[in-house]
């Protein structure tokens, strides 16, 4: 039997963060003094007088069920988030995040009690295999063979990991990747943001997050864990990326002795989709260029003006996240379930009130997907003969 309904103060800081509130400011919003919103949401007044919870909901643009939600844990998320940018990113920028990716979790473990979802496909990775040995292992897994990937988005979506983008507050979060369990099965949702969208750089930014996935512990509090050992774990995922998505023979082949040439690597970019900046560091890396010549194509980049927004950066396309959109699309469509029972069923069985808009944009939906309306039935009745 479902709790019964009471004020989730916990749910009232989930909202306001989402929104970009601070306690100040929502206080000022609700006529209040701001100790008073502060103790709402640590549930030292638990009865809010329910037409400000009416005034919440207004303000917060969130369903009055949502704050009267319990918090029953039906989706079991690993203590770890890897943000690429841990070090510099400000905490409550992460935090939004996070909330957002465990609404994902939340609706994807909704839609697989009625959509089959490609299994997690994974390599088993040996305690003696370095870094290219397991990117290399994931590439055969995957059969995607020694060559450029198109479409890396797809095909991780193909093999079981979870996709969305989010719009972010702040440009200093790229990518980010969270590890849950439905019925003690693994998953991993790789979230990326829609204020850096270039192919090139989606795709490094998938690849990295698979570099998190196939190498890391997420049992581990990343907050917890020294800065050097942080920076440590991003540099691998980087390297990982780096040899997965650039593969050592191929690569080594393909750029023969043209490693010092920056046209060149221009050139590559439109067959490869990975940024000219990272195909330099690659050659780097594997000894065709020094790292003297390195820095040096480097200051050649911001001469030009091509290390921020590189050419084709505006011209080269990849596969979007479609899994989740995909899944509510059939659902709709083959009239197995309306808008309404999808956003009731959520509210209902998954403690999760949000608005057809929300979920959209956390799904990629296109805008109206889930937009409800109030018909009226009619009734069919036959005239006598």
């Amino acid at each position: 039997m479902k709790d019964l309904k009471s004020f989730n103060g916990k749910r009232l800081k989930i909202a306001r963060t989402l929104k970009g509130m601070s306690i100040a400011e929502l206080a000022e919003a609700l006529d209040l003094q701001r100790q008073t919103v502060s103790m709402y949401e640590n549930g030292k007044i638990s009865i809010p007088d329910f037409p400000k919870v009416q005034e919440m909901s207004k303000i917060l643009n969130f369903p009055i069920d949502f704050f009267l939600d319990s918090d029953t844990e039906l989706v079991n998320v690993a203590p770890s988030t890897y943000f690429r940018s841990l070090l510099t990113t400000n905490k409550k920028y992460r935090y939004e995040q996070e909330i957002k990716i465990k609404f994902v979790s939340t609706i994807y473990s909704y839609l697989s009690d009625y959509i089959t979802f490609p299994q997690v496909n994974l390599p088993e990775v040996c305690d003696g295999d370095d870094i290219e040995d397991i990117a290399m292992k994931l590439r055969k897994c995957w059969d995607l063979g020694y060559g450029p990937i198109d479409n890396l988005i797809f095909h991780a979506e193909q093999n079981g990991i979870i996709l969305t983008s989010f719009s972010t507050s702040t440009n200093d979060i790229d990518a980010f990747s969270q590890k849950f369990s439905i019925n003690d099965e693994d998953r991993f949702i790789v979230a990326l943001s829609q204020n850096k969208s270039t192919a090139a750089r989606l795709h490094f930014d998938v690849a990295h997050e698979l570099g998190h996935i196939m190498l890391h512990d997420w049992e581990d509090d990343i907050e917890s864990i020294l800065p050097s050992e942080f920076r440590d774990r991003e540099q691998q995922a980087n390297d990982f990326a780096s040899a997965f998505l650039l593969p050592k023979d191929t690569f080594l082949k393909e750029v023969g002795t043209y490693a010092d040439k920056l046209n060149y690597y221009i050139e590559l970019k439109k067959k490869w989709k990975v940024s000219i900046a990272a195909m330099i560091r690659r050659s780097k890396t594997l000894g065709l260029i020094t790292y003297d010549k390195y820095q040096s194509l480097m200051r050649q980049m911001q001469k030009m003006g091509i290390r921020k927004c590189e050419p084709l950066d505006d011209i080269l396309v990849t596969a979007k996240p479609s899994l989740l959109k995909t899944a509510v699309e059939m659902l709709i469509n083959d009239n197995v379930l309306t808008p309404k029972e999808i956003l009731q069923e959520l509210s209902d069985e998954y403690n999760l009130s949000l608005y057809s808009d929300d979920i959209e944009t956390l799904l990629g939906l296109s805008k109206g997907t889930l937009k409800t309306s109030n018909v009226i039935p009619v009734h069919f009745l036959g005239l006598k003969s």
